[in-house]
């Protein structure tokens, strides 16, 4: 993002803030910062990832200012539906259960998921097998339903974010954790904090709990969703999709 458009999204977002409300132009996008490589927070405080990218492109194909405002997981859906901002871009899977409360764009990636364990762990993924084994989770996501449905006798452990899975994971605290492939490949096994643990068993399949693909959440009957399906096409036709899409990642995350 150039100059013109920090100073720009600067102003404009404080005069929203001021007003409690939204000027025409702007697009307040909720993002989490804490998700790499999709969403994190560099050393001077500034949001970079996949999901900070597509939403400055998405903004563009729109021509609308952006404005990020940063909501922890938990909290996500509960603060668009309040007005805090006007769409998600935070790596939300697509699900049934979600679409009861917001409309979500077409996907814009698509990835599996997957547990995460010490390397060597031959830890048996049934619900005998995973009985009494701590397993952490982010608190709120498809994972949860993924384990609380599946593996309802483990010690299923809730957290706020990616961050604190990890270092519980490492610290001992944790057997296993589940994870979408791509972040823990990038955001965690290919790290020195990763070193010695490795995936565990096969990609996991539940769309009920897993969803069909990652979206843009908005508030119910918001046309927003439909001008930002359209602006996921402009980016993917105009290049800027696999420009972003390189930058973080060594394979085509859209999916089929």
């Amino acid at each position: 993002m150039n100059l013109r458009k920090t100073i720009m999204a600067t102003i404009v977002g404080a005069a929203a803030l001021m007003s409690g409300t939204a000027i025409a132009e702007t697009l307040r996008i909720g993002v989490e910062g804490a998700y790499a490589p999709f969403s994190m927070k560099e050393a001077d405080g500034t949001l970079s990832g996949f999901d900070i990218d597509m939403a400055y492109a998405l903004c563009d194909a729109l021509e609308r200012e952006c404005v990020l405002v940063e909501q922890e997981w938990d909290g996500m859906i509960p603060a668009l539906i309040a007005n805090k901002y006007d769409a998600i871009v935070a790596s939300m899977s697509i699900t049934e259960d979600r679409k009861k409360k917001v409309d979500f764009t077409e996907k814009y990636y698509a990835t599996p998921t997957r547990f995460i364990a010490k390397e060597g762990a031959e830890y048996e993924l049934t619900r005998e097998g995973t009985k009494d084994l701590k397993i952490g989770l982010l608190r709120g996501t498809t994972m949860q339903c993924y384990v609380e449905k599946h593996f309802p006798d483990a010690d299923i452990k809730l957290y706020n974010t990616q961050e604190d899975v990890f270092a519980d994971l490492v610290a001992g605290r944790l057997d296993m954790q589940v994870n979408n492939t791509l972040q823990a490949i990038d955001g965690f096994l290919n790290t020195p904090q990763g070193e010695g643990f490795a995936f565990l068993g096969d990609d996991l399949d539940d769309v009920a709990c897993l969803g069909e693909g990652t979206g843009i959440a908005v508030r119910k009957g918001d046309p927003l969703a439909d001008e930002l399906s359209a602006a996921i096409k402009v980016v993917r036709a105009s290049g800027k999709y696999k420009e972003i899409n390189d930058k973080y990642f060594d394979v085509d995350i859209y999916g089929k």
